[in-house]
This record gives C-alpha cells, sequence and structure tokens, in this order.
C-alpha cells in the first residue's frame, strides 16, 4: 500500500458495487443515499485499512489517522455540527461493517462526542435534559467496555444499583437527575478500572474507537462465526461513522428492527419490533421488551406508513428479503441500516419462490439466492430454533437433522428396543458393519470415535438417520451401559439430543420441528435441473435406500457397495465358508451358496431404479473384515481351551483363529483388497458378476425394464489389472446371456483412488468404459493421511488454526488431491473421448466440490440420498456461475 491509498469514503461516494471494500453496511448505506431512502450522513474507514493493520501487528497504515480527520472535517461541514462543539455538538456512532453480514460479533459505539463539555449543549438543542444524560452514559458504558476493556458488569451492577435505589424497574424510569448520578459514578468506575483518567478528547476517542473496531475483527465470537460461515479473516471489516440520530428523545422518537418478509417462513407479513424512547442495542439488549412493529401504528402513524413504505422500496431495489435497522427522532424516519436478512432454509425457498412468482427475480437468480447446504434442514427434522439450551459436547457433524431418544450401548439392544418402536440414540466407540441392526432403528447415533466419513457417519447419511460422530471427551462403559460426558454419568433411562448438523449434543429432549419438504421445495428441484449439466446419482445399497434417492431426484446409483451385504447375519455363515477354503472346490461351492443371495440383494436395488443406471461395485474390502477380531478370537481360543470345552469346538475357533491371523495385515487398507482380492480369488469377482446379470435379466422379465448396468472394479492402479479382471466379468457375463438367450448392455469400468491410478489414467482407460473417482481414498492416499485417525487427531487443529482452510473428507482438497482428478479426467479421456466420468466420494454432496466436478469436466456426482437435493443445487449454481 502506498501513502496515496484511498483509506476513507464519503457516503456520496460510494454504492452497492463497492462492498468489498466499504463492507456490507457501509455500501448499503451509500446506495440507500443514492436512491433517496433517509440515512444519516457518514464516511466509512474501508476494509482494505483493516487488512492493512492487521497484517502489521496493529500499526495503522500512512494517512489513516489524517484521512479520517479529513472525512470527519467534511462530515462536520455538511452537517453544520462539531465534533466536541459546546454550541452544536456532532454525536456519531462507530459501527461495524464487514463484507458479509456478521450479526453482534464485532463491536459498535454510540454517541461518541457527547462529554462535559457537550452535554449541556446536547440537553438545549433538544430540550430534553434527561436524553442528554441518557446519552453520556450510555457512551461511557459502551466506550469504556469495548475501547477501555473494562468488565461490562462494572456498569451493570451499578445500573442495577441504582434502578434499585430508585425504587424503579425500567432505565426510562430514571430521572435527569438520576441519570447524572449514574453517569458521574459510571466515569468514577471507570477511571478506577483504568487506574487513571482516560482521554476526554473526542477526536481521540474516534481514533481509539475505530481501532477497537478493527481489533474487535479478531475477537473469539468473530473467529468462531466465521468459521462455521467459511468467511475468510483475510477480509476485514470497515468501520462506519455516522451522524448520530436518536430514538430516545422521548415518546415521539423509537427505534427498531424489521424484516420485509417473515425470516423464519419466508411468508409476506409484518415482522419487527420496536421501542420508543430507547437506542437500538436496547431492543436486542433484551434490557426492555420490545413491542411488535404492527403495535407502531398507533404510536407513530406518519412514521409507520413511511417505514412500510421503505421497506417495500428497499426489497424492490435490492430484489430480496431485507433485514433493517431504523430510528425515529422526534417523528422524522431514518434508516440506518438494511442488508439481505438470515433467514431459515424453509423461508429461503419459500422467498425464492415467492419472488419469481411475482416477477421480482428469474429462477436463475432464485437458484442462486438458496445456500444448497440448508437444504439439509429441509430434509430432516431439526432443533426448535427458539431452544437455547447449551451443548453438553460438541462432536463432528457427521449426518444432518436433529434426534432425541433414550441411550443404548449395544446394536442388539438397540435393534430390540427401536423394534418396539422405542425412540433409541445408539452410543458406541465407534459403529461397524455388524451395528447395523441397531442404527437401522435408532433415531440417532452417537460415537466417540470417527470422523465425517467413518462408517457411523456413511451409513447414518445414507439412512437419514441424525449423527453426531468423534465426540470429544466422552467415557463409554458398554458393560455398566453408561456414557460420562463432562462428569455426568448417563445410562439407558437417560434421554440425549442430537443434532446431526452442528455436532452438539444436548441434555434431555429438546423441541424438534418437523421436515419442510413441499411444494416449493419441489419447483427448486425442478429449477435445478433444468440449469444444471451434472448428472446427480446417490451412493446406495438396498431397496429402500434407493428408493429414498429415487424420490429425492437421483438419475441413478453411482456407488453400490457390495461388502456391507456380505455382513449380513444369513451370509456371513457362508462368506466365512468362502474365506477358511481349503481349495477351489470349496471356495466355489461357498460362493455358489452367496450368489443367489447376491442377486436378491441387486434385484432389490434395480427394481428400485429399473430404467435408470446402477454402477455396482465389486468387492473392496480385505477379507478379514468379514472375520472375528484377531485379539477377541484369541481370547476365545484361550478360554476355550482353559475350560475344558468340547475339542470340536476348540478345532472349529482354532481353524478360524489361524484363518485370522493369515490374513491380518499391518495396514489392510493398502493391502490385499479390491482387485487385489479378485486377481487372488477370481472365483469371487465371478460370481458377483453372475449375480448381476442375473438380477438385471429377473427384473427385465418383471417389470419389463431394467437397469443401466455398470460393473465397477475397485483399487485398480496398474491397467494390467483391469484388463484381466474385465476379462472375467465379460466371460461370466457372456456365459450368463448365453445361458438366458438374452442379450443386455453393460459396461465395465474402475475406481480412480489411488494417484497411480491418475497418473497413468491413459493406460488404464484402454480397458475402461468409465472411471469413478473414489475420493475418499483418494483423499488419504494422496494427502497422505489416516481418515479416522487423522480427524481423532491433528486434522482438528489443523482446521483452527487455519493450516487447512477446510476437513479434506468434507470439502474436497482442490489444489492437491482436485489435481489428481483433473489429471485422470484428460489422461482417461485423451485414450477414449467418449470415458464417463464421475465421483462416488462424500464430496459428491458438498456444494464447493461439486462446483469443482463442474469445472472438471466430469459426467455426474453421486452421494448419499439425503444429500441428493442438495447436489442437484449444487451443481445448478456451478453451471450458472460458470457459464
Amino acid at each position: 500500500m502506498t501513502d496515496q491509498t484511498k483509506w476513507v469514503y464519503d457516503l456520496n461516494e460510494g454504492d452497492a458495487s463497492l462492498k468489498p471494500l466499504l463492507g456490507g453496511k457501509g455500501a448499503n448505506l451509500a446506495e440507500m443515499h443514492r436512491i433517496g431512502v433517509p440515512v444519516p450522513d457518514a464516511f466509512t474507514v474501508t476494509t482494505q485499512a483493516c487488512v492493512a493493520s492487521m497484517n502489521n501487528d496493529g500499526e495503522w497504515p500512512e494517512g489513516l489517522a489524517e484521512q479520517i480527520d479529513a472525512g470527519l472535517a467534511r462530515l462536520e461541514e455538511r452537517t453544520g455540527k462539531n465534533l466536541g462543539s459546546a454550541e452544536n455538538p456532532l454525536l456519531v456512532s462507530i459501527r461495524s461493517g464487514a463484507v458479509f453480514s456478521m450479526p453482534g460479533m464485532m463491536d459498535t459505539i454510540l454517541n461518541l462526542g457527547i462529554s462535559d463539555d457537550t452535554v449541556e449543549a446536547v440537553a438545549q438543542l433538544a430540550d430534553n435534559e434527561r436524553f442528554a444524560w441518557d446519552c453520556y452514559r450510555r457512551f461511557v458504558q459502551m466506550y469504556g467496555e469495548v475501547v477501555e476493556g473494562i468488565a461490562p458488569n462494572v456498569f451493570e451492577d451499578a445500573l442495577t444499583e441504582m434502578k434499585e435505589s430508585k425504587g424503579v424497574a425500567l432505565d426510562t424510569d430514571l430521572t435527569a437527575a438520576d441519570l447524572k448520578e449514574l453517569t458521574q459514578q459510571f466515569k468514577s468506575l471507570a477511571n478506577e478500572a483504568l487506574g487513571g483518567h482516560w482521554t476526554t478528547d473526542p477526536k481521540e476517542q474516534l481514533l481509539r474507537a475505530v481501532n477497537a473496531v478493527f481489533k474487535s475483527w479478531l475477537n473469539p465470537r468473530a473467529e468462531v462465526y466465521r468459521k462455521s460461515q467459511g468467511i475468510s479473516r483475510d477480509l476485514g471489516t470497515a468501520v462506519n461513522v455516522q451522524e448520530m440520530v436518536f430514538g430516545n428523545r422521548g415518546e415521539t422518537s423509537a427505534t427498531g428492527v424489521c424484516f420485509s418478509r417473515n425470516p423464519s417462513t419466508g411468508a409476506k407479513e409484518l415482522y419487527g419490533e420496536f421501542l420508543t424512547n430507547a437506542q437500538g442495542e436496547d431492543v436486542v439488549a433484551g434490557i426492555r421488551t420490545p413491542r411488535p412493529l404492527e403495535e407502531m401504528e398507533a404510536v407513530l402513524p406518519e412514521a409507520f406508513t413511511e417505514l412500510l413504505e421503505t421497506m417495500e422500496r428497499l426489497e424492490k431495489h435490492n430484489k430480496d428479503m431485507q433485514d433493517m435497522e431504523f430510528t425515529i427522532e422526534d417523528r422524522k424516519l431514518f434508516m440506518l441500516q438494511t442488508r439481505n436478512g438470515k433467514r431459515t432454509a424453509a423461508a429461503a425457498v419459500k422467498t425464492a419462490v415467492d419472488m419469481v412468482d411475482e416477477g421480482l427475480i428469474t429462477t436463475e437468480e432464485a437458484l442462486l439466492r438458496i445456500n444448497p447446504s440448508d437444504l439439509d434442514a429441509l430434509l430432516h427434522p431439526g432443533i426448535d430454533p427458539d431452544f437455547d439450551g447449551v451443548a453438553i459436547v460438541k462432536g463432528l457433524p457427521a449426518s444432518p437433522g436433529a434426534a432425541v431418544g433414550a441411550l443404548s450401548f449395544d446394536a442388539e439392544d438397540a435393534a430390540e428396543r427401536g423394534g418396539r418402536g422405542e425412540k433409541i440414540i445408539l452410543v458406541r466407540y465407534e459403529t461397524t458393519p455388524d451395528d447395523i441392526a441397531g442404527v437401522m432403528v435408532s433415531q440417532g447415533v452417537l460415537t466417540a470415535h470417527g470422523g465425517m466419513t467413518s462408517h457411523a457417519a456413511v451409513v447414518a447419511r445414507g439412512m437419514g438417520i441424525t449423527c453426531v460422530a468423534g465426540a470429544p471427551g466422552i467415557k463409554i462403559d458398554v458393560k455398566a451401559e453408561t456414557v460420562t460426558i463432562n462428569g455426568k454419568v448417563y445410562g439407558t433411562s437417560d434421554v440425549l439430543t442430537l443434532n446431526g448438523s452442528t455436532g452438539e449434543v444436548f441434555d434431555g429432549a429438546a423441541p424438534l420441528v418437523p421436515p419442510a419438504i413441499n411444494e416449493d421445495f419441489e419447483k427448486v428441484g425442478e429449477w435445478a435441473d433444468a440449469a444444471r449439466r451434472l448428472g446427480v446419482r446417490a451412493n446406495a445399497e438396498n431397496f429402500e435406500d434407493a428408493s429414498k434417492a429415487r424420490e429425492l431426484g437421483a438419475e441413478g446409483i453411482g456407488l453400490a457397495r457390495t461388502e456391507h451385504m456380505f455382513m449380513a447375519p444369513d451370509r456371513l455363515p457362508a462368506v466365512r465358508k468362502m474365506i477358511l477354503a481349503d481349495n477351489e472346490e470349496e471356495r466355489a461351492a461357498a460362493l455358489a451358496e452367496i450368489l443367489p443371495m447376491q442377486q436378491k440383494d441387486f434385484e432389490a436395488i434395480f427394481t428400485a431404479m429399473k430404467g435408470l443406471p446402477v454402477t455396482v461395485r465389486l468387492l473392496d474390502p480385505p477379507l478379514h473384515e468379514f472375520l472375528p477380531n484377531l485379539v477377541e478370537q484369541s481370547l476365545l481360543v484361550q478360554k476355550l481351551e482353559l475350560t475344558g470345552a468340547d475339542e470340536a469346538d476348540v478345532e472349529r475357533e482354532r481353524a478360524l483363529l489361524g484363518q485370522v491371523k493369515k490374513l491380518h495385515e499391518q495396514n489392510p487398507m493398502l493391502g490385499t483388497r479390491g482387485c487385489r482380492l479378485a486377481m487372488l480369488y477370481p472365483s469371487i469377482p465371478e460370481m458377483q458378476a453372475r449375480a448381476i446379470i442375473r438380477a438385471a435379466l429377473a427384473v427385465l422379465e418383471r417389470e419389463g425394464e431394467t437397469v443401466g448396468v455398470e460393473i465397477m472394479i475397485p483399487l485398480v492402479v496398474i491397467a494390467k489389472e483391469l484388463q484381466v479382471q474385465r476379462a472375467i466379468v465379460e466371460k461370466a457375463v457372456e456365459e450368463e446371456l448365453a445361458a438366458a438367450g438374452k442379450t443386455l448392455d453393460y459396461t465395465v469400468g474402475t475406481m480412480i483412488e489411488i494417484p497411480r491410478a491418475a497418473l497413468t489414467a491413459d493406460q488404464i482407460a484402454e480397458h475402461a468404459d468409465f472411471f469413478s473417482f473414489g475420493t475418499n481414498d483418494l483423499t488419504q492416499t494422496g494427502i497422505g493421511i489416516s481418515r479416522d485417525d487423522a480427524e481423532a487427531g491433528f486434522l482438528g487443529y489443523y482446521v483452527d488454526t487455519e493450516v487447512m482452510a477446510r476437513n479434506p473428507f468434507e470439502g474436497l482438497d482442490q489444489d492437491g488431491v482436485g489435481q489428481l482428478v483433473q489429471i485422470g479426467v484428460e489422461k482417461g479421456r485423451s485414450t477414449k473421448t467418449s470415458l464417463k466420468t464421475g465421483i462416488c466420494g462424500e464430496h459428491g454432496g458438498d456444494p464447493a466440490s461439486v462446483e469443482f466436478f463442474h469445472n472438471a469436466g466430469l459426467d455426474y456426482v453421486s452421494c448419499s440420498p439425503f444429500r441428493v437435493p442438495i447436489a442437484r443445487l449444487a451443481a445448478a449454481r456451478a453451471a450458472l456461475l460458470n457459464k
């Protein structure tokens, strides 16, 4: 920055287009002034000034103080008032103004310029001594707290004592003499807290107040809010220095907040509150109970009519729901702020649809108004927005929605109790595939370990079940059936509430609100489908999930995992026979037993998705996952030996232990799994291919149509692997079609989930009809981190300290893993221009990642069923933003 940089803009120099420089508040004030809305005169210190100060250890850039002084001089000239004048004093407010709205997160100072020298002039000019001393005591308190860092209770305690001593309940009941006395107390308390007298020079106070607002950009609550909203700390905040107008000049003055539509429902109705004889902070501070806006018509009818007209005008001008602050000084209306109003997801959808119907915006503009992630709230029950409970622990928001239930610590217990209709929260250290029966009937799942893409998270999201994963510090005692959270012990009769959208856990039953899928939601989905290029599929592996995905707009299945089917209790014995087989003949017999079970599973999925493509991934995990845990099996054998159990039982369990040891790997996720397992045991992919084709033909025979069959071979890193596996699959498929005397189109492709596969995609594409990027594993192998270990360890710290902008399992690491995706697409299509490419990791439901995939040229994304509407909207926005 040079000394020629313009740090300060007068009100008439700005407009809405300067929001990055003037912040939302400053730009909107300038825009209101430009179109003739009554606003108090002001100047704005830019966001760049804040950033320059922040990047220089708080030292202001050269020329800033002088430009503020010059801006003040121009404001004085325009208003005919002077800061610190004993005859016609100028009082100003100092307010923050971030580029993106951060309500209540930063600091404000009102009435700057009032002092011992000016208070009498303020009283005389207003012909209201009480008003003058009310302004003064407010200034001392706000300046003391915000600028000097004095604890708020210092002033609040004195105010409470004053009201008690005078026998009054409200601030407004204090007299001018009372407030004068209180002001002197406030000053004495402030000087005592500071160990000396604070400055009474109003120009120095102004500079210190501006600096305090700069610093408030980095205060803890602002930091937390920015992270929750994805707002960069590098944006800084502007500071608005504005002539004061006073809502506390008596009963003909007022202050309030209003919305042009109901921010909870989106309905076009009067919504707001006001207080007479008050300043803005009173409305939000809860000191007095605000009155509904409609009551203002009886109190200040002319100002009320003008306010309604202004609300309508500002909404039409900004083409969005407006959140406005206003002050009425002696019956004259002034607008202090307007911004696009924060709203619930339901209100966002209704407002967008209504404004299209009203001709205010286009369907494209409506799609860009709705945050795709907000749609989660419409698909699941949520906690009542008015609930103000304090969370007892906060984990990862692994699957959205809200759940209330009594606790269960065992999947079988959860299945039994849930099956009887009891509302259950399943509490586990971490879920495993064996827990599926309990998970399915639970209201929600709480785990002590695991991350956003852990088993619990993935399964819960797929089923639309609320999940909070990796809750730190909770201690689970499975035997005692208790969990200890913050020192309190909870058992099976206790009730907890989970907020899967925030990761918060609450003691007891919080009030819930139902999902809000309606005609407006459907209409937005139709608009999104018309606008997007990317296809949207779902990850699903049973009839229920596939049906729900289709209901929510999925255009097929991008990932049907087969391993979870193997985990069902009626399949596991046959699967273990296959694993424990001593020769190929025994293995073939076991697989023959499994085949009709697999076929039945596929038939259910294909029935739900008939007419649409379904990508079935062949067996991916290592075989040991279908066997008992090594330590547990060792202990079981030892117990049987020590207790003199039947020798046949001992031998059976010893044989099982021997196979567990044989298959045990130090790093199984990089071991014998996926196509590597299929290379060693080719009868497995052969059996699965036969089951897939038989199922497709059965559905065709029964329903008159079937699915587009896509067979996906996992974990390929060498072209030869895919060549061999494709030959096995094709041979089995062609034999099945010949035996049935039928023809059926099908394709064979692979998952790209290892960096080498992306880097040699041109070679692999020679044997592939499609690529599906498995970004969960590609993230692990591309960054070199273990998902669960990282999320339980250093990753949270990295995100909190902004070493990483986001958890890479929530949002794609575009600079690193994203490059692997781009390389894979480009190299694959260099060999085969018609190569279809998609993504089947959970990133397929993350809006920012979806936009990346759109720009990378992928054909579709696939995500869990309940994220399908999010992906549809995100894909539409990506198309509109990247025309």
